[in-house]
């Protein structure tokens, strides 16, 4: 007479398996702030690029710069910040992130110039850097493992309802107040999510924590900051082939080359390299990247369409992006559905698929175009990111142990960021130097002096045509033809990179849940999607 199995006693306390939920809630509400910040900044590029006193009068180079800042600080200090987390306990470091994101957002609100915004957009992405990885190392903590998928999904559909959020209240924020106020919103929501998250979250820690890799944080930094100062530098000068450009570019690479070196050797790593050799791991990675990569840089360009050459406010182009996050919202949290029926790799190849041909759409848009069209393009590309986020999150968080949910979060995370930095600062400077290429021409009739800055961008070209009067207006129509040209070709650069992501999961991702390779670290196999 055989005994009974036992049933393994749950993992969480039943305190906090009760308020799981709410503590949920709470996550994205933090999350809430880091993804609202640049969604915000989005609707706000034209007027922070607007002479004073509307705006700072940043460059189109300052403007990648405001972004960048955040992105590469964010992304260089995540896997220190999921250490400390492991090491210090989660919720302490994301309450630490949370003050400083705060203070960061108050004194970026009162910038006087460009390079301060850049340099407080820097301290902002310090503290987010401490925020987003805890965010779904709690969660993973929080959730047994049979919901884990599901608070995944609901958790990416919390990305969708920030990025719907932002433009919309930064549009109306920028409808009645100054343009600080899209920073200084900021506080108030990190005055409530610190107060919730003191109340109701519980901290965790890894047992086993790692020792923190300054060496290896300083040369992804250092790397990050030569290559993406080198791209948006060529964009500006719209030659990539000056001495300048490529000497900083290629410091970059070796840098970066070395930081990669240096991890296989460190036996305490920020990035552990034999996570990559895990096909599927290194393939849902990939995914994240390049549809950020994609989607960053036509966000970029899509703000200036819809504002510079269309004539939309900031809160009408709100509206317009509206669609885009209305759909991950709706198809985010039920992604893990279709994965279970259809399978990771049919999943996320359809998603970049969908998202590839959503961006070569962008080709066919003209000054005239029926706005419903574009909205169409939109929503659909909202549903293909959907369809590729949750589905590659589940992927790499559940390729880990548990224990290193922080460093699985912080390289989801990681990889994300440099994506979207790397495809602001590439696409961007595809977009300045196609533009430039195409305006020069036009720019002849100026002072010698006076031609390279108004090329910089469709911002500073109509700005110079305002200041000319009535014999500027030849400029404006040759602006808006030159920008549309050089959003054709951008946008057709972003398709080809979601392209190759379609290409790389569906060569590596699984068709099904495939067998875990171990019981011990691998209770359930990489790529499962719930169940």
């Amino acid at each position: 007479m055989s005994t009974p199995a036992v049933p393994a006693p749950p993992r969480i306390p039943e305190a906090v398996h009760r308020r799981r939920w709410v503590i949920l809630g709470v996550l994205m509400l933090s999350l809430l702030i880091v993804v609202l910040d640049n969604s915000i900044l989005n609707v706000a590029i034209k007027t922070i690029s607007t002479p004073e006193p509307t705006g700072l009068g940043a460059t189109q180079g300052e403007i990648e710069w405001a972004i960048n800042a955040y992105t590469l600080v964010f992304a260089g200090l995540l896997f220190t910040a999921g250490l400390l987390g492991d090491r210090l306990g989660r919720k302490k470091v994301l309450l630490g992130g949370l003050v400083v994101f705060g203070v960061g957002s108050a004194l970026a609100a009162a910038s006087g110039s460009p390079l301060q915004l850049i340099a407080f957009r820097a301290l902002m992405g310090l503290g987010a850097a401490f925020v987003m990885p805890a965010t779904l190392a709690i969660l993973m903590n929080v959730f047994e493992r049979e919901e884990q998928p599901k608070a995944i999904g609901i958790w990416a559909g919390g990305v969708g309802l920030a990025i719907a959020i932002g433009p919309i209240t930064g549009g109306v924020l920028l409808d009645h107040f100054w343009w600080g106020s899209v920073f200084l919103i900021n506080v108030p929501i990190v005055l409530i999510a610190f107060a919730l998250m003191m109340w109701l979250v519980p901290d965790s820690r890894d047992p086993r924590p790692g020792r923190i890799d300054l060496v290896g944080v300083a040369l992804s930094v250092v790397g990050l900051v030569l290559l993406v100062y080198g791209i948006i530098k060529g964009g500006q000068l719209a030659d990539f082939t000056d001495p300048a450009v490529l000497a900083t570019a290629g410091a970059g690479l070796v840098v970066l080359i070395g930081f990669v070196l240096y991890e296989k050797r460190s036996d305490h790593p920020s990035i552990d390299i034999s996570y990559f050799k895990n096909r599927i791991f290194s393939a849902a990675i990939s995914a994240i990247a390049l549809v950020f990569f994609a989607l960053m840089g036509v966000t970029f360009f899509s703000v200036f369409y819809t504002q510079s050459v269309r004539g939309y406010s900031p809160l009408q182009t709100g509206l317009l992006l509206l669609p885009l996050a209305a759909a991950q919202l709706i198809f985010a949290p039920r992604t893990r559905l279709v994965v279970d029926r259809f399978g990771v790799r049919a999943v996320c190849t359809g998603g970049l698929l969908l998202v590839m041909a959503t961006l070569a759409s962008f080709a066919f848009l003209e000054a005239d175009t029926p706005i419903w069209i574009l909205e169409v393009i939109f929503f659909l590309m909202g549903a293909g990111m959907a369809h590729i986020m949750t589905p590659t999150s589940v992927v790499i968080m559940q390729a880990l142990p548990r224990e290193k949910a922080g460093s699985a979060s912080a390289l989801s995370n990681t990889f994300r960021q440099v994506g979207g930095a790397l495809g602001i600062a590439v696409l961007g400077s595809v977009l300045s130097t196609a533009y430039r290429n195409g305006v020069e021409d036009k720019l002849v009739l100026l002072p010698a002096g006076a031609r390279h800055a108004a090329g910089e961008s469709i911002e500073a070209t109509l700005g110079v045509a305002a200041r000319l009067g009535p014999r500027g207006e030849p400029l404006v129509s040759a602006a808006n033809d030159s920008f549309l040209h050089a959003m054709h070709v951008t946008a057709l650069c972003g398709a080809g990179v979601a392209l190759i992501g379609s290409v790389i999961v569906f060569l590596f991702l699984p068709g099904r849940t495939p067998k875990p390779e171990t019981a011990e670290e691998k209770p359930e196999p990489v790529g499962a999607a719930g169940r």
